[in-house]
């Protein structure tokens, strides 16, 4: 389906939508943002106030079925993002899905079918490919600048929450609601983005446990994977760290040098090879969802492809799932 402008409804105006995404949707070209939905009446109401959108509502199915949307955003917690989008699929309007894509990959399969059965498209929200850090390190590898990559670490170490110590849980450690906890949530982005650079993972080990005992999922996690390519990866994930052990650092080893960089922590990619040391210091934009968003309008709109679609989210989530073990 092709459409002269996308005109946006979002369903679950949380924190999240606040300045990560929501404005992208009117700062994009040929974007709008025509209503939103949250359950709590006044909260979307004060939502709609506060960011100019001239409709809102307390019910779902009253904002996919408004005629004025022409594309939904599913901004809920992962545990009814299946239900969302594939209502907003079958009444035929057009799906941009928060990540994790939903709450296990029998649901993102789920997504998917109903994609492809309908012919409606389905784009996740996996916008580090699009950030401008992270477009250069891809032109980095496809340019050979450090020789053939050989091998891949990540390393994701950051203390428990504040609240988290206090028994305060939010609902991103609550499996029936996020599907992983902190690993589902961070790690998504970070399996997602190699697989965009460096092609498919064909092979996932891991061990996950909950040494803390703070909340119901792991809080721990150690992976290995290679992918179809020959290259091997690692990774470590804990998120019980003290403070001063945080870190979060991703090194790529090439046959002539190796680049690091943080997916979370900064916007420096670090490059060193036989003859040079180079830092390259790229912000994000001020709504990082932004140049994904304008993928995503353009495609819409009948001008190129967007990166991030509905089978490359299912395939981080089978990636969890086979390291998660599930």
């Amino acid at each position: 389906m092709i459409v002269d402008k996308v005109k946006w409804g979002i369903i679950g105006c949380g924190d999240v939508t606040e300045v990560k995404s929501g404005p992208a949707f009117q700062k994009a070209a040929n974007s709008e943002l025509v209503a939103v939905m949250r359950r709590n009446g006044a909260l979307a109401a004060d939502y709609a106030r506060r960011h100019g959108v001239p409709r809102w509502y307390d019910d779902a199915d009253a904002l996919i079925n408004d005629p004025a949307v022409n594309a939904i955003y599913v901004a809920t917690p992962p545990s009814t993002h299946a239900d969302y989008a594939i209502r907003a699929m079958r009444a035929g309007k057009p799906v941009y899905v928060e990540k994790p894509m939903a709450l296990n990959a029998d649901e993102c399969r789920d997504m998917v079918d109903v994609s492809q059965y309908t012919g409606v498209p389905l784009f996740v929200a996996y916008y580090r490919r699009a950030l401008p850090m992270f477009v250069k390190l891809k032109g980095l590898i496809d340019m050979e600048a450090i020789g053939e990559v050989r091998m891949i670490n990540v390393t994701l170490h950051l203390p428990a929450k504040p609240e988290e110590l206090q028994g305060t849980l939010g609902w991103r450690v609550d499996p029936a609601v996020s599907g992983g906890g902190h690993f589902h949530d961070l790690a998504s982005h970070q399996l997602d983005y190699l697989e965009y650079i460096f092609g498919k993972i064909v092979e996932a080990k891991g061990v996950a446990v909950n040494q803390a005992g703070l909340y119901a999922t792991e809080d721990t996690v150690s992976a290995s994977f290679r992918f179809a390519s020959g290259i091997i990866g690692s990774g470590s994930w804990c998120f019980v760290v003290p403070k001063k052990q945080a870190m979060d650092v991703t090194e790529i080893i090439g046959s002539r040098g190796r680049i690091s960089f943080s997916f979370f922590s900064n916007t420096i990619l670090h490059v060193e090879t036989d003859t040079m040391v180079e830092d390259f210091d790229i912000p994000n934009p001020p709504h990082v969802h932004q140049p994904l968003v304008e993928l995503v309008v353009n495609e819409l709109r009948g001008h190129g492809k967007c990166p991030s679609t509905g089978e490359t989210g299912l395939s981080a989530s089978l990636l969890m799932d086979e390291i998660m073990r599930k």
